[in-house]
């Protein structure tokens, strides 16, 4: 595999916690919801954030923030360490500090404290942008953007820059590679940029697409930048270099906590521009890590772990506990599913009918190889969770990387555990593990004459000569 290219991120660190806890009542002295068994979590926000999910990708990133001596900043200090290197400019007051309240996963109120601001730049900080291969800015309108400008300015000249807007922040600098505003941004930055009539309002009933080409085509022009992604949330994202645009829909859609996702967005597409994708690459690859980041839990990814820690995707083990807490029965089914057949949908419909919820426990592409051989898999692990996510009867895919799925299944904890009918019970290394906490292993019929192996075979094959004669 190709190395992938380290990335530098210039932008403005917060320090965000969520507290989570269960709502069952209001209170009885204002109509307001009673949050109880709260629970707290700190995670990196902001630029650290962009940066920790850029180093949770596998690549070297240097973040260039602004830190000082108060206790918002030596948490997220504490939350970077042995991930992401840092590249301290001076802090004028406190780290800003956001704590959102949710009760039964839903944002309920948010109290911020600290307005602290980047003071000035250091000479360490100008050096790590004229070095850097590639590089975000992560702009969220506390001042480190602005004390690096004239640097970042030079540096789009040479290396790929990506800019994730803020309406309080600065304005790209004149030949960045890839702005990438949401919608609502998008739409502030444009009325701003080109006011009453020069900015053209989509017709009623035109739709988001063609107002968000209509915003990207104003900033593009007004930024002199290269091109302009609008994100358009469980949508996707529509890219244009000036021309038609190109509309990244979303493979599936995601319904959950969507807070960092852009943040996910701007990662992945500047780690892939440094990296020497083109912008259209970036795009989609970017739309498909945003999508997965909300589909897995979003912030609590961040919130329970370093990067590579997370032993499980949070989106299947919440699930499962959501179904188990309201009295449902958790399905659960696994296997390679290489080259998706008929066979493998009747076995995921039929394990879906088992239980209220179906996840599926997939081999990793490392586990595919060292059961099937070096040949496999014919389509990675990405592709594969994609068309499994898009099957109406799957509500969620895990992958792990054993040889058996049983420390997934510890995690997940299934009520049935169900296989096709050409596995014998007796063979089976999960049903111990299954029965341990009362659920159950069941064997599903499955569809004669349809493999994998088979199909690859007749795939191979070179095609039958035609009938003499034959025209």
């Amino acid at each position: 595999m190709t190395a992938r290219a380290p990335l530098v991120v210039v932008g403005d660190a917060l320090l965000d916690e969520d507290v989570r806890g269960d709502v069952d009542r209001l209170a009885p002295d204002a109509p307001v919801p009673v949050v109880s068994g709260a629970r707290s979590a700190r995670r990196p926000g902001g630029a650290a954030l962009a940066a920790w999910l850029a180093a949770r990708d596998g690549r070297e990133v240097t973040l260039v923030t602004a830190l000082g001596a108060d206790a918002s900043s030596r948490a997220v200090r504490e939350l970077l360490a042995g991930s992401v290197r840092l590249v301290e400019l001076p802090l004028h007051g406190a780290l800003p500090h956001k704590t959102r309240v949710l009760g039964a996963d839903r944002p309920l109120l948010r109290l911020d404290e600290g307005e602290g601001r980047a003071r000035e730049a250091t000479e360490e900080a100008r050096a790590t942008v004229r070095a850097a291969r590639g590089l975000l800015v992560a702009d969220y309108g506390r001042g480190a953007a602005e004390v690096l400008r004239a640097e970042l300015e030079r540096a789009a000249v040479r290396v790929p820059l990506v800019w994730d807007p803020h309406p309080r922040g600065e304005a790209p600098v004149p030949g960045t590679r890839l702005v990438t505003p949401s919608a609502a941004e998008a739409a502030g930055f444009a009325r701003r940029l080109a006011p009453g009539p020069a900015h053209r309002v989509a017709s009623p009933g035109s739709g988001v697409l063609e107002q968000a080409a209509r915003d990207a085509a104003v900033l593009l022009r007004a930024w002199g930048v290269a091109s302009v992604a609008v994100t358009l949330g469980e949508r996707g994202a529509l890219l244009t270099h000036g021309e038609t645009p190109l509309f990244v829909p979303a493979a599936v859609s995601a319904h959950g906590d969507a807070c960092g996702a852009g943040d996910r967005f701007a990662a992945t597409a500047a780690g892939l521009l440094a990296d020497e994708a083109l912008p259209e690459e970036a795009v989609r690859a970017a739309v498909a890590a945003a999508t997965r980041y909300v589909a897995e839990g979003g912030a609590a990814v961040v919130a329970h772990g370093r990067p590579g820690a997370e032993p499980a995707p949070p989106g299947a083990r919440e699930l499962a506990e959501r179904v188990r807490a309201r009295g449902g029965t958790v399905a659960a089914a696994g296997g390679c599913f290489d080259l998706l057949h008929a066979g493998h949908v009747a076995l995921l419909e039929a394990a879906r009918r088992t239980g209220d919820c179906l996840i599926v426990c997939l081999n990793s592409d490392a586990s595919v190889r060292r059961r099937k051989g070096p040949g496999r898999p014919l389509v990675e692990a990405a592709d594969r969770m994609r068309v499994l996510n898009a099957l109406e009867c799957v509500d969620a895919v895990a992958v792990f990387d054993e040889e058996t799925p049983e420390r997934l299944l510890g995690e997940l904890r299934p009520h049935i555990w169900a296989k096709g009918g050409d596995y014998a019970r007796s063979s089976l290394p999960e049903t111990r593990l299954v029965e341990s906490w009362g659920g159950q292993v069941l064997l599903l019929p499955y569809l004669d004459g349809r493999s994998t192996t088979s199909l690859a075979e007749r795939a191979a094959r070179p095609p039958a000569p035609a009938p003499e004669g034959s025209a």
